[in-house]
């Protein structure tokens, strides 16, 4: 074995079993209570999703592009690098490992704990030792070897679709809901938060919910034949799961009156009493932490790739860039990215940790996506899979990224400052430690 290179191990059905078990997280079962109380309105929320799921099936099919073109491991790391050279490229991989990826990871077992709790009541410090105890476990799997991994995430994932898809066939199918729930479909109560922050939160929560669906370009030097096989599964798995979404947030509604939601975070065990009782809201619970204990391993193989790609490129520390000599993993990489998960785990709250990284993450990745315009001008060779309609796709993913820019800085501008500080402080950081490391 090459210990030097990552080997192309995963086909189409790992890559997208991947980017929907990072999508289907702790996000469906968190957020929609929230944003159904916040924006009043069925209609509203419908259209919520529909415009994130345009905003990702833009976006993905930008990065399908983007990683034909360069089918290597590191992501939105490799694009902007090749766009805009080494200094955006570090700033992007600097807030990837500060920011973005413990952010997604610790919210995902932060979460996750919370309906361990539903189940086993425990202390608060109690749940952040057993989002911790997740993280350990499932950075040794994902270091142990990379088809490991990947097949835990395939089995979890099918798993999670089909009790998904039962749960909306059985919440509509034995009648226990009402469709009342539903009304006014249209109209907002009087009682309503203003429409600024009920939009701002609802996006923010479908985004994160939609969130992840651009890592798997991370893991492209470990994907068989990836000029055809990650758009195909970008595209795959994007429309999966918004069906998944729609049908989900329907049944969850049609069984509980929002009026009648007592916490966001166990909006799925309260369906899962409705139809079952105590022992379905038990089940329901675990179904979350099934869901999320695949999306957490696929978090833990796909994001470190960004910091094995930077220690290549001679901007990160070197020693994050090593194959483990006999399981042929990042396993350097992947240490970091749990220990820094496990470090916000211990440091916030479920709401805190979100807040601190979406904003800087909408933002970098609407920078990568204005990439396609530089390297097509740079580039003039057709890559092996180009994006249909051009420029149409990446503009209707920039207007909707500045859109959603503008409501999540309105909303909530000291935590968006916060995060930009963060990614700010690397710029001194990469010209004292790591610009004389790039050759001219």
């Amino acid at each position: 074995m090459s210990q030097d290179n990552l080997q192309r191990q995963l086909g189409l059905w790992p890559a997208t079993a991947m980017v929907i078990s990072g999508m289907i997280a702790v996000g469906i079962f968190l957020v929609p209570a929230g944003m159904a109380k916040s924006l009043g309105s069925p209609l509203l929320l419908l259209v919520i999703w529909l415009v994130m799921a345009i905003m990702a099936l833009s976006g993905s099919l930008c990065y399908g592009e983007l990683a034909s073109r360069y089918p290597e491991a590191g992501g939105g790391y490799v694009y902007l690098r090749e766009a805009f050279g080494s200094q955006t490229a570090f700033l992007y991989g600097w807030m990837s490992l500060m920011v973005m990826d413990p952010g997604i990871t610790a919210t995902l077992a932060t979460g996750m704990s919370s309906y361990v709790n539903h189940i086993f009541p425990m202390s608060p410090l109690g749940m952040k030792m057993v989002a911790i105890g997740a993280l350990v476990v499932l950075a040794g799997i994902n270091i142990y070897g990379v088809r490991i991994g990947a097949w835990l995430i395939v089995v979890l994932t099918i798993f999670k679709i089909g009790v998904l898809a039962i749960i909306s066939l059985l919440g509509f199918g034995l009648g226990l809901g009402d469709w009342s729930n539903f009304m006014p479909f249209v109209d907002r109560p009087d009682d309503s938060v203003p429409l600024f922050g009920a939009l701002a939160g609802g996006l923010v929560g479908a985004f994160f919910a939609f969130a992840g669906w651009w890592d798997l370009s991370k893991i492209a030097g470990e994907v068989r034949d990836p000029t055809r096989t990650l758009p195909r599964a970008l595209i795959l798995a994007v429309g999966i799961v918004t069906l998944t979404y729609i049908s989900t947030s329907a049944v969850f509604m049609y069984l509980i009156p929002v009026s009648e939601v007592t916490s966001d975070e166990t909006f799925a065990a309260q369906a899962g009493e409705v139809l079952f009782g105590r022992s379905g809201g038990i089940v329901f619970s675990a179904v979350v932490i099934l869901s999320v204990i695949g999306s957490i391993a696929g978090l833990l193989m796909m994001a470190p790739r960004v910091y094995f790609a930077m220690a290549r490129d001679k901007v990160f520390l070197n020693f994050a860039g090593a194959i483990h000599p006999k399981f042929g993993t990042p396993y350097r990489a992947i240490a970091i990215q749990g220990g820094l998960a496990g470090l916000l785990v211990m440091l916030g709250t479920f709401g805190q940790i979100l807040n601190y990284f979406i904003f800087v993450a909408v933002l970098f990745v609407a920078l990568t996506v204005i990439g396609v315009f530089v390297i097509r001008r740079k580039e003039t060779d057709a890559p092996p899979y180009q994006m249909p309609l051009y420029p149409v796709t990446p503009v209707i993913f920039l207007i909707l990224a500045l859109i959603l820019l503008f409501l999540l800085f309105g909303n909530s501008p000291t935590q968006a400052l916060l995060g930009i500080g963060v990614v700010s402080l690397g710029i001194p950081v990469y010209h004292l430690a790591f610009r004389k490391n790039i050759e001219p």
